[in-house]
């Protein structure tokens, strides 16, 4: 079961076979004949429809244990595209014509179709409310929807499924909003914007839309908010890589490298593509995104990022538009484009301007006369009327929404982009665009290998030109402040000249950058025919592979004109005898407050000009600072360098350890020891954070341990780290394994099985269960909140004086799914137990199933990482054994 694993309880009461996630949480396709999932959002969607295997939400467990039997497939798809997936139909006093249409089109969109009245229909179509079926349906109050035809004509133009409200018989509003009759005679003068409309038809309200949470702009300017959930471990196990064409300043990637790596992720090294499993970038194009699109990885923008980091659940990139990196240069054909918006308000406004400009056009706010097109979601406004006048085009949402899915401009004489139902909002039906993968393979990631690596080369070259161009703007820096310093003395005395009096070019910035191999044969046809007379003024480099021109430039200036050996020679001898004065000058500058405040000249000078000549004739003789390189010792050499201090290993493993006894009340050799452990490579970490391995040294009920095993890591036995603290040396973990059979049998756990379930949960084995907790239980009810949380559950605590806090559910809700538990933990305090009354009439009256549970259903359910239930957790039993 991809989700709602509470229902695997019911599974396996009634015959099933509830199937364990495999050792690395994978779904068991091979084994499993149906899959049980609210949404389309896991990762093996794709493998299990390959494999033929229905997908099916858990209302068809509910269903089939209703009637008895196992119910069709068909009316439970969880796919959006199955828009009539949830539609009975039947159809009343329709024509034989109209009425194998509209059932043709309902079985092909995922509905169902019965011919006679049942308690499962959930529409009837019909023209009036005379047929028998329209009054059967009255009479027994059948929670059916009597609808007119024309609702399914319009979800069928649109291809998405609208409120059937302004449809609903016996007084359809649309009919009203058309100044036809309930008995279908039309008023006169009612078509036109001045007939006899209603008054409250400009009154439709701008509906509030879901599918656009955290999807309304492809860059966020802030960070996800978590709300109340402590736990985040959407990332466990992935490796995650931030493209540079993020453009997010320092902090902000500083803020969402730690969310990855609160989630259990890690960050991989810009130039590891191959090593990621999620590479999240801006635009859709370079060598990056290319080698990550062809081989499958997950590629999103910062908004998908944030968008799974705050629901804590792995979604598809592909499944909302401004989830995946928007094209660099729009689509094709959008540059041309002048849109503008009308009746969209809200989020729906703010994601169609996004994307506009993702798409390549221009956005305005006002209708001015340039506007080439109207997006609009009712043909009923001042801009509508304007864009008639002045013969805009006027189209839907969808129009833009399936160009920037299909990665081209769409016709707008598809009567799909011109559909306006009466008394319908279209921004109800926003944000259900999916991309269309083929088109992004053929177009962005599957061309010829030449484009791929022409993209790369220029994405390099990009990279390079911006390094190169940051140092030149460094040195030209240098030169504006220092206006006399011609050259630096090392590399005077080495034969590097940087700069002359006007005879030799003195960066890259001299020279217009070369764009091209043209103008790279021009650069070089201005050096000198007799090069090896010009070997001391300008020496050359080995030029590395890979290394652009402007670095080449930049340690090798060019010679402008045609200047001659004399000029040069004196130019050279010039730069040699300046070189003790520059010396001088340079020690001047890097001379600290404390040396500034002392007096100068004298003695002093005198000494310091000594020891730069004996520091010269040093260099010459081949010393180790012959190079060049600038010493870090004090200014007048006495003192040795200050050696740094040697740097940490990388952390290759992140244990949370508990139940250790080897440093209980030797705190100093603790510390002693987890410094030798951190120097192999071994950190431990608290139980909040992302870790590798558990080390225990059995299986134990603590907190920490069962927070822990909700993200699934690598059990060990704590004699692992023993042994690598004797052995001095990283131990194969494989031989660690933690291995306790007397504690699977005294807790009824497989160790295995519960790892690989914890796996697959990734910290939502409890997602939206309500947990509360008496505020008097022993313990406190923290360190249970700490566990429950962990799982995702929601926990509060419940005290004599709380008040209602369970919001109650709709009749309908009710109806059509059974009651959802809701649980107390207590123990049997005659404090406690005065609240099991006021709790469980709490739970009734929100219509949810009340649940007075013993602290041991929330450890062994934690322990197991499954949702189980049984009649001994109930409080009155549980302590009555005690």
């Amino acid at each position: 079961m991809a989700e709602d694993g509470h229902k695997s309880v019911f599974v396996t009461k009634y015959g099933g076979t509830a199937l364990d996630p495999e050792a690395n949480g994978q779904l068991q396709l091979t084994e499993a004949t149906h899959i049980v999932s609210n949404s389309i959002d896991f990762e093996q969607y794709n493998d299990a429809i390959d494999m033929m295997l229905p997908v099916v939400a858990s209302a068809w467990i509910t269903h089939s244990l209703n009637r008895g039997k196992l119910a069709q497939i068909r009316p439970f798809s969880p796919d959006p595209r199955m828009i009539f997936s949830s539609v009975n139909l039947t159809c009343a006093d329709i024509p034989q014509g109209d009425k194998e249409a509209i059932t043709g089109a309902t079985l092909a969109l995922g509905g169902m179709e019965c011919k006679d009245l049942t308690r499962l229909t959930t529409h009837i179509c019909a023209l009036t409310m005379d047929h028998e079926k329209c009054k059967e349906a009255v009479a027994k109050k059948l929670r059916c929807k009597i609808v007119l035809p024309h609702w399914f004509d319009d979800c069928f133009k649109l291809g998405k499924k609208i409120d059937e409200t302004p449809y609903l018989l016996p007084n359809p509003p649309i009919l009203r909003s058309l100044g036809v009759t309930s008995a279908g005679a039309s008023s006169k003068g009612s078509n036109g914007p001045n007939g006899d409309q209603p008054a409250d038809e400009d009154t439709v309200p701008i509906p509030e839309n879901q599918d656009l949470e955290g999807a309304t702009t492809p860059l966020p300017n802030a960070p996800p908010n978590l709300g109340y959930r402590s736990n985040l471990t959407v990332f466990q196990n992935k490796r995650v890589l931030l493209a540079q064409d993020i453009n997010i300043g320092s902090r902000f990637r500083a803020v969402v490298i730690e969310l990855i790596k609160r989630g259990g992720g890690r960050i991989v090294d810009d130039s590891s593509v191959d090593a990621c499993d999620m590479y999240i970038c801006h635009y859709r194009d370079g060598a990056d995104y290319v080698q990550a699109a062809q081989a499958r990885k997950d590629v999103g923008n910062l908004a998908w990022l944030f968008h799974i980091i705050t629901n804590n659940e792995w979604c598809s990139p592909l499944r909302r538009l401004l989830h995946y990196p928007v094209p660099r240069e729009g689509i094709p054909g959008f540059e041309n484009f002048v849109v503008t918006l009308s009746n969209y308000g809200g989020e729906a406004r703010i994601y169609l301007e996004n994307l506009v400009v993702a798409a390549g056009a221009k956005f305005t706010k006002t209708m001015r006369m340039d506007n080439t097109h109207l997006i609009t979601a009712r043909d009923n406004s001042e801009k509508c009327e304007a864009a008639r006048d002045w013969n805009i085009q006027m189209v839907n949402h969808l129009w833009i929404e399936e160009s920037y899915a299909r990665c081209e401009v769409q016709s707008v004489t598809n009567p799909r982009y011109t559909t306006f139902p009466g008394r319908t909002n279209l921004g109800e039906i926003i944000g259900q665009t999916f991309f269309d993968e083929s088109k992004l393979r053929a177009l962005y990631y599957m061309r010829g290998s030449d484009d791929n690596q022409e993209g790369g080369a220029n994405d390099t070259s990009t990279g390079r030109k911006a390094t190169s161009s940051k140092k030149g703007s460094r040195k030209s820096i240098q030169l504006d402040e220092e206006p006399e310093v011609l050259a630096d003395v090392s590399e005077v005395q080495n034969g590097h000249i940087d700069r002359d009096d006007g005879d030799l070019s003195t960066s890259s910035e001299a020279e217009p950058e070369p764009k091209s191999k043209d103008s790279k044969t021009t650069l070089s046809r201005q050096a000198p025919r007799n090069a090896t007379n010009t070997s001391m003024a300008t020496p050359s480099r080995p030029r590395k592979a890979g290394q652009s021109a402007d670095k080449e430039n930049e340690g090798t200036p060019l010679i402008v004109g045609s200047a001659s050996r004399s000029a040069k020679d004196k130019a050279l001898t010039k730069l040699h005898g300046l070189a003790p004065d520059i010396a001088l000058y340079e020690k001047e500058r890097k001379r600290s407050t404390r040396d500034l405040k002392a007096p100068w000249g004298g003695k002093r000078a005198a000494d310091l000009v000594d020891k730069e000549k004996l520091e010269a004739a040093r260099k010459k003789r081949g010393s180790p600072d012959a190079d060049g390189g600038e010493q870090t010792g004090s200014e007048d050499g006495e003192r040795p360098a200050k050696k740094n201090r040697p740097s940490l290993p990388p952390v290759q493993m992140r244990v949370v350890l508990t139940g250790y006894q080897r440093w209980v009340h030797h705190s100093s050799k603790e510390e002693t020891e987890r410094r030798k452990l951190r120097s192999l490579g071994i950190q431990f970490v608290q139980d909040n954070q992302a870790c590798d391995f558990l080390a225990a040294p059995c299986l134990v009920r603590t907190m920490k341990f069962l927070k822990t095993l909700a993200r699934g890591p690598e059990v060990l036995n704590a004699q692992f780290i023993t042994d690598v603290l004797e052995k001095g040396k990283l131990l194969p973990t494989e031989d660690y394994l933690l291995r306790d059979k007397d504690g699977e049998a005294r807790f009824n756990v497989v160790l295995s099985k519960a790892l690989a379930r914890a796996r697959a949960n990734r910290g939502r084995l409890l997602w939206h269960v309500v947990v509360y907790c008496a505020a008097d239980i022993k313990n406190g009810p923290e360190s249970y909140r700490e566990i429950a949380e962990a799982n995702g559950a929601i926990f509060k605590t419940y005290r004599a004086h709380s008040g209602t806090t369970i919001r109650p559910v709709t009749t309908s809700d009710e109806d059509s799914q059974p009651a959802e538990p809701v649980y107390l933990l207590t123990s049997a305090a005659p404090a406690e137990r005065a609240l099991w009354p006021k709790f469980e009439q709490m739970a009734r009256d929100g219509n949810m199933l009340p649940r007075v549970v013993a602290p041991d259903w929330l450890l062994d359910v934690a322990m197991r990482q499954e949702v189980l239930f049984d009649d001994h957790y109930l409080a009155e039993n549980f302590w009555s054994k005690k």
